[in-house]
């Protein structure tokens, strides 16, 4: 599991519109890194819609957004238009970078046993440090924890 102070794992993953978007390019920048289990279930879009809504907020704050799910880049591009996001998301169908920061996990779900994504959170900073780690998140209250996590740290 990573730990805060490392230097976040460099990526390079394909957006909604099949650009290559590098973890590099925000360099400079806070990013908020979130990984989620999939597009269109209520949980994450209630947490993509939640960011979405204060991404002015986070941008005035020198942040970015960026999810990533094993979804593909159409279903990406479906969920964005669909609910008006305005985040990054990322498309990792083979979960690598999701293994990388430690998201793939071993889950259970009425009794069967299972692979999957674990909703977590990365903060990273402008130097691409972590700084902050929400691993098992809960959806309820968490852009909230993140957007003040982000106002004592930039501050």
């Amino acid at each position: 599991m990573l730990k805060i102070g490392e230097k976040a794992p460099e990526f390079c993953l394909k957006d909604a519109e099949e650009r290559d978007i590098c973890l590099k390019d925000f360099r400079g920048k806070w990013v908020i890194l979130y990984f989620y289990p999939k597009d269109n279930t209520s949980g994450c879009t209630k947490e993509a819609v939640g960011f979405s809504e204060v991404i002015d907020e986070i941008h005035k704050l020198g942040g970015e957004v960026i999810g990533i799910s094993k979804d593909s880049i159409k279903s990406h591009r479906n969920f964005i238009k669909k609910h008006d996001l305005k985040v990054i998301l990322l498309s990792d169908p083979e979960h690598k970078v999701i293994e990388e920061y430690g998201a793939w996990q071993l889950k259970k779900n009425y009794g069967r046993e299972y692979y999957g994504t674990v909703r977590s959170t990365f903060l990273i900073d402008p130097e691409g440090k972590i700084v902050y780690i929400w691993p098992k998140v809960k959806v309820k209250g968490h852009v909230e924890e993140v957007i003040n996590k982000l106002k004592e740290l930039s501050g």
